[in-house]
């Protein structure tokens, strides 16, 4: 027996294996209930893990520690993402080497899904292969030989059915085979370099590697050969010692300038191996038109294909919309009623409001988002598990690559047009941190649902419902959206090529067969990673809220407010003497009281001091108090002007507040909210970052300040620069 079988210490397992091979599945299918999720060391995505029993009767290994590693097509890596399929698989810092890895393959692409299975095994480590979808073969017609696939790569290799559990016990009988006897799954290498430059290569490679990482000959070169296909000018990945790199770049520079290709050399040596001997372990029975391929002549047509997926995505942002918006307005409303609870039962006061107005508000704008981050993380699963999301990735790519962004960045942001929030998580499909951080950057710029409230307000006062004029109210809202989406792929064709200038990756993809998703699978990725938003972005929205009240509410005058209070119940008592509303009274001397608090506030003075900043796009310093309001989210801003005018309670649907904004003047007498200056504020909501809630998601995903601040700033430059330009270009043509 090994010292695996009498060691006390929890044993570890990496499942691993190709994207859409039901890795995820089969993980969930060992664990049940058990998965928890955390995230790998100095990145964001996210890993999941369990303890499991482990047992049967061929002994007991006892509880092992189950890893779900990122899928990867192989373990070469050229991103920080990719490269923790390396770290986890072979053990290199920081994570802990594995005693046993589960490779999943999709049975029915199965040459293509063992070239990482050869790689696993050159690094030493006791492999077991898992055989999914072998139900499927008959349909391609093919037909597997397990017993001789085992005998080839000298692992065990097990069918199974993980959507369904078929085969399953015999998976986790060769798991305890192997972890009491690691030596039946190394088998050694199954290929050896034979091109003689290849060979001194290696060992060129070899002798710079970390002495922690070549433990043995064997993993060594394994470990040399990664770095030849993965090390370049380019590439992302993180601790590299800068003799490794040094060595491999000189290696790869020699071989272009002699006319070698070392990507070339290394994978055709892996594939001529394995195509060699397919003969032995499948056969054909037939080849015939699959239903996946039936249907991807439908689905992958380049005009039909397209309009297709645009009318699933329409079903799609719809339900993002209608969906969630009742359950929006239950948290909203529950959110209201227990704010109101709240300050009936405490003290009026500072502690009150905090708690009101901060505190359960602040709670509220965390869970709002959650109804559509559901709902977008359930589309997205259904999508990813039927295997129709990466069709959509192919359709995609050919439109998003003139623009420097991914295939798979088309659903982030058509989700944008719901919400920034659940839109930039949504690019966790991607996995080139590149592709994912130019996505964020443009994300914000769609126009989200919050938007809306404000283009309401603001186009109802400029153009009356049913008045003449160019534009009417539905053209004036369809041109906002036809504006940030244009703007949104520019900014992603101009970042791309400066900000974020690498070389473009092609998409690679594998198609998986259709198949119904595995419900259970979908749902749990769902709520794990809704859990994830509201535990960590939720905290920093929850604390910019309550800064947002702190900014809008202080200073304060205890004094001056009992006076405030005296003063507005003696104009009640008047009022009632001259037979007015007192009530009325009351209530329209608490707006004024509410109007001077705010203007009084920090918020408000630091409205008056961005004033010079914001006037040349047309704006006063009250709009100023807006913007800043508007920060806490940006339909904040039409509660905020209701406030500034004494008007508190009102909506963009107000008549009284469209018509105070139609009739306020200027000191000189001017009207405020001409036609060009409200043109020129929805040009500025339009590309402004006024979303604290997207800052910090962004900076939950990226794990860093540097990326929210560089998009708060390039977009408040972008939106002042478009606005200066609308408003005086449009003074400049006459208009007003």
């Amino acid at each position: 027996m090994s010292q695996a079988a009498g060691a006390t210490r929890t044993l570890r397992v990496a499942v691993a294996g190709n994207p859409n091979t039901g890795k995820t599945t089969l993980f969930n299918q060992l664990t049940g209930s058990r998965g928890k999720v955390g995230n790998y060391p100095g990145v964001t995505v996210e890993r999941h893990f369990a303890l499991m029993p482990l047992a049967n009767e061929y002994g007991d290994v006892g509880e092992v520690m189950l890893m779900d590693v990122p899928g990867t097509y192989s373990l070469s890596a050229r991103s920080r993402e990719e490269q923790l399929a390396i770290q986890a698989v072979a053990g290199l810092h920081p994570l802990e080497r594995p005693d046993l890895v589960v490779c999943v393959v999709d049975a029915t692409q199965l040459v293509r899904n063992l070239y990482l299975v050869l790689q696993l095994i050159e690094l030493g480590l006791p492999v077991v292969v898992a055989l999914n979808m072998s139900d499927r073969l008959e349909e391609t017609g093919q037909a597997l030989d397990a017993g001789a696939l085992t005998e080839e790569l000298g692992v065990p290799c097990i069918p199974i059915v993980a959507a369904k559990g078929t085969g399953l016990d015999t998976l986790k009988r060769a798991m305890v085979a192997v972890l009491r006897e690691p030596e039946l799954g190394q088998p050694g290498w199954r290929w050896e370099p034979d091109e003689p430059l290849l060979v001194a290569d290696v060992r060129s490679v070899v002798k710079e590697l970390p002495r922690e990482w070549a433990t043995d000959e064997q993993r060594a070169r394994a470990l040399a050969l990664w770095a030849l296909l993965s090390i370049d000018d380019s590439d992302e990945l993180a601790d590299i010692p800068p003799g490794l790199r040094a060595v491999v770049q000189r290696k790869r520079k020699f071989a272009e300038v002699s006319g070698r290709n070392l990507d070339e050399e290394i994978i055709r040596g892996r594939y001529q191996w394995l195509d060699a001997r397919a003969k032995l372990f499948l056969r054909d029975t037939g080849a015939r038109a699959t239903l996946t391929d039936r249907i991807d002549r439908v689905l992958l047509h380049p005009a039909l294909g397209f309009l297709i997926f645009l009318a699933l995505m329409t079903v799609v942002f719809q339900a993002l919309f209608a969906g969630a918006d009742p359950v929006i307005g239950w948290i909203e409303g529950f959110f209201a009623w227990l704010g109101g609870v709240a300050g009936r039962a405490l003290p009026t006061g500072i502690f009150a409001d905090l708690v009101v107005k901060g505190l359960v508000a602040g709670v509220g704008s965390v869970l709002v988002f959650l109804p559509q981050i559901l709902l977008l993380f359930l589309f997205l699963g259904f999508l990813e598990d039927t295997g129709y999301m990466a069709r959509v990735a192919y359709l995609m790519d050919r439109v998003m690559k003139t623009l420097g962004l991914h295939g798979r960045a088309f659903v982030p942001m058509l989700s944008g047009y719901a919400c920034a929030v659940p839109a930039i998580l949504a690019t966790r499909t991607m996995e080139r941190q590149r592709d994912r951080l130019l996505t964020m950057l443009v994300v914000p710029l769609m126009t989200c649902s919050a938007r809306l409230p404000v283009y309401g307000l603001l186009i109802a006062a400029m153009v009356p419902l049913g008045g003449s004029g160019p534009f009417t109210q539905g053209l004036m809202l369809a041109g906002m959206y036809l504006f940030s989406t244009v703007i949104a792929l520019i900014a992603a064709a101009v970042l791309g090529r400066t900000v974020l200038k690498g070389p473009r990756v092609p998409l690679l993809l594998e198609m998986p067969p259709y198949r119904m998703p595995h419900l259970y699978s979908v749902v749990r990725l769902m709520w794990e990673k809704s859990f994830v938003f509201v535990k960590e972005a939720g905290t920093v929205i929850l604390a910019c809220t309550v800064v947002m009240w702190a900014i809008l509410s202080f200073p304060r005058h205890a004094g001056n407010e009992a006076l405030e209070g005296l003063g507005a119940r003696a104009e009640a008592v008047q009022d009632a003497i001259e037979g007015r509303d007192p009530v009325a009274s009351v209530a329209a001397a608490d707006q004024r009281i509410a109007a001077e608090r705010l203007q009084n506030s920090i918020g408000g003075q630091l409205g008056r001091a961005l004033e010079p900043v914001i006037a040349p796009l047309g704006f006063d310093w009250k709009i100023g108090v807006g913007l800043i309001g508007a920060f806490a989210a940006r339909e904040v801003f039409v509660s905020t002007m209701a406030v500034v005018y004494g008007m508190e309670g009102a909506d963009e649907s107000s008549t009284a507040l469209r018509e105070r904004l139609r009739t306020e003047t200027r000191p000189d007498g001017a009207r405020v909210y001409t036609p060009l200056v409200c043109l020129s504020l929805m040009v500025f909501f339009a590309l402004s970052c006024q979303c604290m809630s997207t800052l910090a998601v962004v900076k939950r995903e990226t794990r860093s300040w540097r990326w929210p601040s560089f998009l708060f700033v390039y977009m408040t430059v972008l939106a002042w620069i478009a606005s200066f330009i609308v408003y005086q270009g449009g003074r400049l043509f006459g208009f007003e």
